[in-house]
């Protein structure tokens, strides 16, 4: 009963983005319809809405959206991205490279609001030859694939965390090769297979001149990943840290600083933020995240289906992080002293590729208001690609698990 109740409100977000309604509208919506499916009191309601609205990960999302929302317009200001682009041109002069390697490459930078910098390159590479829809979901996909292994983002480095030593995090990353590649190649079969080569550029100076338009275009974006590897800073700490020291090195004025202040506000980006954080506790609150383990584990499948169906479903609907808190211990447990890195690199995948489908996902809910599409036709176009890679996913599982990790 209570996943029909879950379905029910979920088709309501379903409807409402088709009805090409806001999504903070879509949010408010199911968040009412899950408030009387699960007869929640009202103490229990309230307590939920407020920790949605004031909650650490609330205002961290929002604080990350503002900083990286304000590096982008400096960047935009000084022309680097029009220059990240120039620059893999004359290094590759290859449509499919741009659309692909850039948005992975920064969004290494955690903090969903990275979609901002990489939609501009992305929409410049494919040009009319993807649909708005499309280049959008290229476009978040791309962007995704360092959250699959880097040990920066919480929902990795919690999750080795939970494993209790079992899976090292230089064993993961060199683990995850292998569907990182498998990435790359399922949004290039998918989509970028479409695009031509070349991108009319001609190269007129030597290499070593691109590489350096490159280095200078993307600075601030390496030099934040490197401060957070090193001092552990949260995300919106670094950029602010790199946005004070860009306002020198790009010679700003006062008046142009004051003026990002403003334009970086974007308050229809932090109402879907927020509005997504307050759906997430009510569902929370009703107890759904917490049912899911024994809902699956009645049906008739091997543990790690089980295990996957739970990180895949679970990711949907509260998150990877969510899910991963909930139930990792419980597949640690269940595996005892056996071989556990095959199973645990099957549910990270399973929970990121679930990712990318999750209307409480809220990079999402970003890249589809800067490519100004809907977000339900986004992760529509997004789906094939998840399923390639899902199964991809569990071919590399059965291998890993033949040769006994």
């Amino acid at each position: 009963m209570d996943i029909i109740k879950l379905l029910c409100a979920f088709a309501l977000i379903v409807l409402m983005l088709a009805w090409k309604k806001p999504l903070s509208l879509a949010m408010i919506t199911a968040g009412i319809a899950v408030i009387l499916l699960y007869q929640l009191p009202l103490e229990v309601t309230v307590r939920a809405l407020w920790k949605g609205l004031t909650g650490h990960s609330t205002i961290k999302a929002v604080l990350i959206l503002y900083s990286v929302t304000y590096l982008q317009r400096m960047l935009e200001k000084r022309g680097d991205l029009r220059k990240c682009q120039a620059a893999l041109n004359g290094l590759f002069n290859d449509r499919r490279i741009n659309a692909s390697l850039a948005p992975c490459l920064l969004g290494c930078l955690p903090g969903g609001s990275t979609v901002l910098i990489c939609g501009p390159i992305v929409r410049d590479s494919v040009g009319a030859l993807l649909s708005p829809t499309e280049t959008a979901a290229v476009t978040s996909f791309f962007r995704h694939i360092p959250e699959s292994f880097l040990p920066t983002f919480t929902s990795v480095s919690i999750a080795l965390e939970l494993t209790d030593g079992r899976v090292k995090p230089g064993t993961f990353i060199l683990a995850m090769i292998p569907t990182v590649i498998a990435l790359f190649a399922t949004g290039w079969l998918v989509y970028l297979r479409k695009l031509p080569k070349d991108t009319g550029t001609v190269a007129d100076q030597p290499k070593k001149a691109y590489w350096l338009m490159l280095l200078k275009s993307v600075w601030t974006i390496a030099l934040s990943i490197l401060i957070i590897l090193v001092t552990g800073l949260p995300v919106y700490g670094t950029v602010a840290i790199c946005v004070l020291i860009n306002f020198f090195v790009g010679r700003f004025k006062l008046g142009e600083a004051v003026t990002f202040l403003r334009t970086a506000f974007e308050l229809r980006l932090i109402a879907n933020i927020v509005m997504v954080m307050l759906f997430k506790e009510l569902l929370d609150a009703a107890g759904v995240i917490a049912a899911l383990p024994g809902i699956f584990s009645r049906l008739p499948i091997p543990s790690f289906l089980v295990f996957a169906l739970i990180f895949f479903f679970g990711s949907i609907i509260a998150s990877l992080q969510a899910i991963t808190v909930l139930c990792l211990p419980i597949a640690v447990a269940s595996v005892g002293a056996g071989p556990f890195l095959s199973l645990f690199v099957l549910m990270m995948s399973m929970g990121y590729a679930a990712m990318q489908l999750s209307p409480v996902h809220v990079c999402l809910t970003l890249c589809a208001e800067d490519h100004k599409v809907p977000l339900g036709p986004m992760i529509w176009k997004t789906v094939p690609m998840v399923g390639v890679f899902s199964l991809l996913s569990f071919l590399y599982y059965f291998v890993l698990s033949a040769v006994g990790l």
